[in-house]
């Protein structure tokens, strides 16, 4: 999982193809966007999938910060 300095992360994953592919998470408005290859099925291991969830954690935590604000 990358993160970069707007709080935008990225978790590898693979299409249906098994080509290598990212899901990226962000925060905008005081909402978690998640954007997914596009028009492609995004396909998880394991260990990714609990990247995945601790990019959404995070970005929770920002949206809320953010809607409080």
């Amino acid at each position: 999982m990358r993160v970069n300095s707007h709080r935008e992360w990225a978790v590898s994953c693979r299409d249906i193809a098994g080509r290598k592919r990212d899901v990226t998470v962000f925060v905008r408005g005081g909402r978690v966007v998640l954007v997914a290859p596009p028009g492609e099925t995004a396909i998880f291991s394991p260990l990714d999938i609990g990247r995945l969830r601790a990019a959404l954690r995070d970005a929770v935590v920002d949206a809320t910060v953010d809607a409080e604000e």
